[in-house]
C-alpha cells in the first residue's frame, strides 16, 4: 500500500472539496482519502496509480499541480499590473481563471437585464434582448458550473451545490424568468470567486505565519579543486590545503550537518544548530512565542527561523533543514488541519445528508400546494419559483465552512505564539479542560538544581560575602566537575557564576559512592561530598549545622556536607527553582476556572514547598510513573471532569496519553512534539492559559458561525414560503453567510490574549 499527495487547485467552496474527496475515494484501489480545502492538499492511500488519481480530479472539474514547490502561476495582461488584495485585488483574482472571466462578461451581458427588469421595472423599458443578453450571461458563467453538477452526478454520485444551482437555473428558464436565470448563475458564480478569494487570503495569511526560515544563507565552505593551486606541493583535488575557507551564499536545502553557518546581525538564523562562536541576543518568537530575545554565547542552542540580534554568529549546523523545528511544526501543523474536531466531523456528517434532503423538500414544496390546495404552479411567485428560491439558500456552504476556517486560523495562531497543537480535535478537548495536573520537575520548576546558599563552618559573615564560604565552594566545585550530577552541575555553575571555577585544580581520583555522595583529592587532601546520612553515619559535625541541614531538607531542598581529610568543613544548599512563569500560569488558570494538582516523584516535603509557591491547589508526592497514571484515570472516573496532563512529553507519557489533553513542556524537543498533544514550544507555562483561553474563543466562533449559518437559512426559508424572497437574494444570503463565517473564523488569526 502506498501513500500519494497532490496539490489541489481551482476549488472555490468546501463543497469542491468534499466532491473531489467522494470521487477519489470511489476509485479501485483507494483504501483512504482525505482532503485538506485550506491547505489544498489531498492525500491518497491504497493501490491506485498516482495517475489514475490525477485523471480523476480533472474530470471532476479540477487540477492538480504537480510541482508543489512551484509558486502560484503569474497572471499576465491586465491582471498582472493589479494588486492583490482589496477591490482591485478581487478583480485580479477573477481575471487569473477563465471560468471567472467569463462569469464577469456575463455580468456585463446581464446588466441592462437587472438594471430595467429588476430594479427599475417602473420606467416600462422592455425589450427580448435583454432576455437573450441574459441567456447569453447565463451560459458563459452557467457552462462551468452545469458540467461540475453534472460531473458530480456521474462520477462521485453526489448532489452537489452546483448541482442545487443549475436546477434552479434551468427551473427559471423553464417559467420564463431569462434574467433571473442568468442573474442566479453570474452572482453564484462571482459570489464563488469571492469565497475563493477570501479563502485564499486566509491560506496565504496561515502560510505566512509559518514561512519565516530564510532560502539562503551564507556557510563557511572549503575551496574545492581549485584550479588556481593545482599541482602546488602535490595538489590534485579535493580541499584546496592553500585557500583553505571561504564564505558562501547558497540554498538551505544544500547545508549539511556540521557545517557552519554565518549569521550577521539583524539576520534570521537559517538552521538549527550550536553556537560555536559569537554572543547575540536573539529572537525566538517565531519559533517559542517567546516575547524577549534570548542571550545566546558559545554552546547554546538556536532555532531555525529565529532573528539574530546585534553579535554576528557562527553556528554549527545539528539538524538537516527538513529536519529542524520550524519545519516540524509546519509539518505537524499541515497534518493538524486533517485531525477534525468532533464539531467538525458533526457538519460534514450533517452536510452529506441534508442537501439530499433539501432537493425532496424542494420538490415537496413545489408539488404539493398546487396539488392538494389548489395553489399556482408556474408564475412569479408560484410554488415552483418558491422552490427554485429554495434550492438557492438551502446550499450549506456557510455550515460547511464554519467550522475549519476557525480551527485551522486557532491552531495557526497558537503556532505563531509558541504553542504546536495536533488537531481541531485537541483544540476542542483543551477548551473544555477543568482540571490542570503539572509534573514539577521541569515543569513548575526549571529542573536545573541551582545553588541557594553555602556556609563554612567557620564562616565570617552569615548574611553577606564570606571569603571562606567561598573557598569551601571552591573546593567542592573543584571534586564535582568530574561528575555528571544535577547537584554537581549546580556547585559547579555556581562557582563559575562566582569567578572561582579555576581557584583549584581539578580533583584526582574521584569517585561516587551510590547513595552517598562523591570523593576526590585537592592538593593532597581528600575531599568528601556527601548527604547528611552519610556523615552522620562516619563523619562527625556540629549540631548547628545538623539543625540547619535537616530544617533545609524538611523545605523540600537538597542538602550536602562538605569534608576535608576527615574534617567537617561545610554544607551547601541545592533547590530546583521555581520557574518564574509559574505561579502566574496557576493563578491565571484558577481565574480561567481551572483547579490545579501537582504530580511530583519527590518528597512530600519537597512538593509542599513548591505548592506554596506557586499555589497549586492540591499535591500527590513521591509518585512512580504509574501512579502518576492511576490518579489520571482516577480524576478522569468523574464524568464531569476533563483533565490535561502537564510533563516533559517522555517520563511522564503514560499519565499523558491517559489525559484528556496531553501537554508536553517541550522546549522545542522532536520527542516531545511527537509525545503529546499540545505542545508548549518556549518551556513557558504561560503558554498554557493562552492556550486554554485560544481553544475557548475558538469554540465560540466556531458555535456562533454555526448558529448565524443555521439562522440566516431558517429567516430566508420563511420569507421563500412567504413569498417575498427572490431567486437573486437568496445567492446573496448564500454567498453571504459563507463570507461572513469565513472572515469571523479568520478573527482568530489576529488573537491576543487578555492577561
Amino acid at each position: 500500500m502506498t501513500q500519494h499527495e497532490f496539490r489541489i487547485t481551482g476549488m472555490d467552496c468546501a463543497d469542491c472539496a468534499k466532491t473531489i474527496e467522494t470521487g477519489v475515494r470511489q476509485l479501485d484501489g483507494v483504501s483512504a482519502c482525505a482532503l485538506n480545502y485550506f491547505g489544498g492538499t489531498l492525500r491518497v492511500e491504497g493501490s491506485t496509480a498516482r495517475e489514475v488519481v490525477v485523471q480523476r480530479v480533472r474530470h471532476l472539474g479540477y487540477d492538480v499541480q504537480e510541482d508543489k514547490t512551484a509558486g502560484a502561476k503569474v497572471p499576465g495582461g491586465i491582471a498582472a499590473r493589479l494588486p492583490k488584495s482589496g477591490v482591485l485585488g478581487f478583480l485580479r483574482f477573477l481575471l487569473e481563471s477563465r471560468n471567472t472571466s467569463l462569469a464577469l462578461v456575463g455580468a456585463l451581458m446581464i446588466a441592462p437585464g437587472i438594471l430595467f427588469n429588476e430594479l427599475l421595472p417602473m420606467l416600462g423599458v422592455q425589450s427580448p434582448v435583454f432576455s437573450g443578453m441574459a441567456l447569453i450571461a447565463l451560459a458563459l458563467a452557467g457552462y462551468p458550473i452545469a458540467r461540475s453538477a453534472w460531473r458530480s452526478l456521474i462520477i462521485s454520485r453526489q448532489i452537489s451545490v452546483n448541482v442545487l444551482m443549475t436546477i434552479a437555473a434551468i427551473g427559471a428558464v423553464f417559467i420564463g424568468a431569462y434574467v433571473e436565470a442568468g442573474l442566479v448563475m453570474v452572482l453564484f458564480a462571482i459570489g464563488e470567486a469571492l469565497e475563493g478569494f477570501t479563502v485564499a487570503r486566509a491560506r496565504d495569511s496561515i502560510s505566512r505565519l509559518m514561512d519565516v526560515a530564510p532560502h539562503e544563507a551564507t556557510v563557511l565552505r572549503a575551496c574545492m579543486d581549485c584550479k588556481e593551486h593545482l599541482g602546488v606541493d602535490g595538489y590534485a583535488g579535493g580541499p584546496c590545503p592553500v585557500c583553505g575557507t571561504h564564505e558562501a551564499r547558497v540554498p538551505v536545502q544544500d547545508i549539511r550537518i556540521g557545517e557552519t553557518v554565518l549569521v550577521k546581525p539583524g539576520e534570521r538564523i537559517a538552521v538549527d544548530g550550536r553556537v560555536a562562536s559569537g554572543a547575540s541576543a536573539v529572537n525566538q518568537a517565531p519559533i517559542t512565542g517567546e516575547s524577549s530575545p534570548v542571550d545566546k554565547i558559545a554552546g547554546a542552542e538556536v532555532f531555525a527561523g529565529s532573528i539574530n540580534g546585534e553579535g554576528a554568529l557562527a553556528i554549527v549546523s545539528t539538524n538537516l533543514p527538513e529536519d529542524s523545528t520550524i519545519s516540524r511544526i509546519i509539518h505537524m501543523v499541515e497534518e493538524a488541519q486533517n485531525r477534525k474536531a468532533p464539531a467538525e466531523r458533526f457538519v460534514d456528517q450533517f452536510s452529506k445528508y441534508y442537501t439530499p434532503a433539501v432537493v425532496v423538500v424542494a420538490f415537496l414544496v413545489a408539488a404539493a400546494p398546487p396539488l392538494f390546495f389548489q395553489a399556482p404552479f408556474l408564475g412569479e411567485q408560484g410554488w415552483l419559483y418558491r422552490a427554485l428560491e429554495l434550492l438557492v439558500v438551502a446550499c450549506p456552504c456557510a455550515l460547511v465552512i464554519s467550522t475549519p476556517v476557525a480551527l485551522i486560523s486557532a491552531i495557526s495562531t497558537a503556532a505563531r505564539n509558541g504553542v504546536l497543537i495536533r488537531g481541531g480535535a485537541y483544540l476542542e478537548a483543551l477548551s473544555r479542560i477543568n482540571l490542570v495536573a503539572l509534573d514539577k520537575t521541569g515543569t513548575l520548576t526549571e529542573g536545573r538544581p541551582e545553588l541557594i546558599k553555602v556556609k563554612a563552618v567557620d564562616c565570617e559573615n552569615p548574611n553577606g560575602a564570606c571569603g571562606r564560604c567561598d573557598a569551601l565552594l571552591a573546593l567542592a566545585s573543584a571534586v564535582e566537575r568530574r561528575s555528571e550530577h544535577p547537584v554537581a552541575r549546580a556547585i559547579t555553575n555556581a562557582a563559575d557564576a562566582r569567578g572561582l571555577g579555576s581557584v583549584f585544580a581539578l580533583a584526582d581520583a574521584v569517585t561516587s559512592v551510590v547513595g552517598k555522595g562523591v570523593t576526590g583529592t585537592v592538593l593532597g587532601r581528600k575531599v568528601v561530598i556527601g548527604s547528611h546520612t552519610y556523615f552522620d553515619a562516619d563523619i562527625a559535625h556540629s549540631q548547628e549545622s545538623c539543625a540547619e541541614v535537616s530544617a533545609a531538607a524538611r523545605d523540600g531542598n537538597t542538602p550536602v556536607l562538605i569534608s576535608e581529610d576527615g574534617l567537617y568543613r561545610g554544607y551547601a544548599i541545592v533547590a530546583d527553582a521555581v520557574r518564574g512563569s509559574s505561579k502566574d500560569a496557576v493563578a491565571e488558570l484558577r481565574a480561567l476556572g481551572v483547579s490545579t494538582l501537582m504530580l511530583t516523584g519527590d518528597t512530600a516535603a519537597t512538593g509542599a514547598r513548591v505548592a506554596a509557591l506557586v499555589g497549586v491547589d492540591r499535591v500527590h508526592a513521591d509518585l512512580l510513573p504509574q501512579d502518576k497514571l492511576n490518579i489520571i484515570r482516577a480524576e478522569l472516573s468523574n464524568p464531569k471532569t476533563r483533565i490535561a496532563m502537564v510533563g516533559d512529553g517522555i517520563n511522564d507519557a503514560p499519565a499523558l496519553a491517559a489525559a484528556s489533553v496531553g501537554i508536553a513542556m517541550g522546549g522545542g524537543t522532536a520527542q516531545a512534539m511527537e509525545t503529546a498533544d499540545v505542545t508548549l514550544m518556549g518551556d513557558d507555562l504561560g503558554r498554557l492559559p493562552f492556550s486554554i483561553r485560544l481553544a475557548r474563543s475558538a469554540m465560540r466562533t466556531i458555535y456562533a458561525n454555526i448558529a448565524f449559518a443555521i439562522a440566516i437559512k431558517l429567516a430566508f426559508f420563511a420569507l421563500v414560503l412567504l413569498g417575498f424572497g427572490t431567486l437573486w437574494m437568496a445567492v446573496f444570503a448564500d454567498v453571504g453567510a459563507s463570507i461572513i463565517v469565513t472572515l469571523n473564523g479568520m478573527r482568530l488569526l489576529r488573537y491576543r490574549s487578555a492577561t
